[in-house]
C-alpha cells in the first residue's frame, strides 16, 4: 500500500500544503504540537447537557485543556491527577481531552480503554525514544503523544496506564456494510462529521467512520455516545479470512490479545476501523519499530489498501 489510505487519517482530500508536525515537536513542551483550531467553539457560552447527565458545562469548559468535562463520574474508577488535568507546566493536555474519561476515544485517536497495562507502558516507551510516530506528517497528535511521553515521569505513566487498563472495552463501533455513506466533512482534527439533511454519497473503496451523533460527540464528548462506520459491501466476508489466515495466531482466535514468547498481542477485536488502518499503514512505513514491530511488518508488508480495508472493516465487527 503505497499511497496514504486517506480514510484511515481523516481525510477527504490531502492538504494541498500540509503541515510538518514532526519538526515542530522536538523541544520539551507538548504544545506545540496540538493542532490549532481543531476544537469546537461556542462564543454564546451556553451551559450545555448530556442525556443521563446532571452535569453542566460550556463549550468552552468541555475542551478545557487541562480540565475537560467528566460527564459520568461515576461511570469510572477516580482518574489520576495527569489523565484529568495532565500537565500545565510542559503543555501536556489532560489524557481525558482526547482518549476521553472512558479511555474509547474519538476516530482520530486510539483507544486506550482494557489494554494491558504493560502493552500500555511499553507504547509510552515507544512514543518516548521515537520508536513509535506516525506516518503522515500532518497528523498532529501522532507527534504530540512523543512530546507528551517525554514529558511524563514514571509515577504517572504507571497511573495513565493503571487506570485505562482497568476501564472495560466495550462496544463502541457499528459496522455497517453499504454502497454508499451519508454526506460526511472532516474536521482538521482528522475526524469525519455527518452533514445535515439527507443526502448520500457513494461509499466507493474506502471506510467512513462518523460518530452516530454529531452533536453529541464532537460539541459535547458525551463518553456514551459512540461511532458507527461504513463499510464496502462484501469486506466483512474478505477480512475474516484475511484475519483467519494472518491474525488470530498472534492476537488470539477471538482478536482479544494474548501473550505470545513474552511479548504482549494487544486486543484489536472491536477497535476503530480509522485506527487499524493507520496502525497497519504506520508498520508497514516504518513508523512503528517497537517490539514485535518486525513480526508485524512481515505480516502486512505486501497488504493493498482493499485488504486494509477488509481487514479493518471485519476487526472493528467483532464483539471486544
Amino acid at each position: 500500500m503505497d499511497a496514504l489510505p486517506l480514510w484511515a487519517y481523516g481525510y477527504i482530500h490531502y492538504p494541498t500544503v500540509p503541515d510538518d508536525y514532526s519538526m515542530r515537536c522536538q523541544g520539551e513542551r507538548a504544545d506545540p504540537c496540538d493542532r490549532p483550531g481543531g476544537l469546537p467553539t461556542d462564543p454564546t457560552d451556553t451551559p450545555r447537557r448530556v442525556p443521563g447527565s446532571e452535569r453542566t458545562f460550556t463549550v468552552a469548559q468541555i475542551n478545557a485543556r487541562y480540565d475537560p468535562a467528566d460527564w459520568f463520574p461515576d461511570d469510572h474508577p477516580p482518574m489520576p491527577d495527569i489523565v484529568a488535568h495532565g500537565k500545565a507546566s510542559q503543555g501536556a493536555r489532560a489524557c481525558a481531552i482526547c482518549h476521553l474519561p472512558n479511555g474509547k476515544g474519538l476516530m482520530q485517536n486510539g483507544s486506550v480503554a482494557g489494554l494491558p497495562r504493560e502493552y500500555i507502558l511499553q507504547q509510552l516507551a515507544d512514543f518516548k525514544n521515537g520508536r513509535r510516530h506516525t506516518a503522515d506528517p500532518n497528523k498532529a497528535n501522532g507527534y504530540e503523544m512523543q512530546a507528551v511521553a517525554r514529558n511524563l515521569t514514571e509515577a504517572e505513566a504507571q497511573a495513565a496506564a493503571e487506570y485505562f487498563a482497568s476501564l472495560p472495552y466495550t462496544k463502541w463501533v457499528r459496522v455497517v456494510e453499504s454502497e454508499t455513506v451519508p454526506l460526511f466533512t472532516a474536521t482538521v482534527n482528522g475526524l469525519f462529521l455527518r452533514s445535515e439533511g439527507s443526502d448520500v454519497v457513494a461509499l466507493g473503496q474506502r471506510i467512513v467512520e462518523m460518530p452516530e451523533d454529531t452533536e453529541q460527540t464532537n460539541l459535547l464528548r458525551n463518553p456514551r455516545s459512540g461511532f458507527v462506520a461504513y463499510v464496502p459491501v462484501g469486506s466483512l466476508r474478505q477480512g475474516r479470512a484475511l484475519v483467519d489466515s494472518q491474525c488470530t495466531v498472534c492476537h488470539g482466535a477471538q482478536l482479544r490479545g494474548m501473550t505470545l514468547a513474552g511479548v504482549i498481542m494487544p486486543p484489536i477485536a472491536g477497535r476503530s476501523p480509522s485506527y487499524i488502518g493507520r496502525a497497519l499503514y504506520d508498520f508497514q512505513h516504518g513508523a512503528r519499530t517497537g517490539v514485535a514491530a518486525a513480526q508485524m511488518q512481515a505480516v502486512v508488508q505486501g497488504l493493498g489498501e482493499q485488504e486494509v480495508i477488509a481487514i479493518a472493516a471485519y476487526v472493528a465487527s467483532l464483539d471486544p
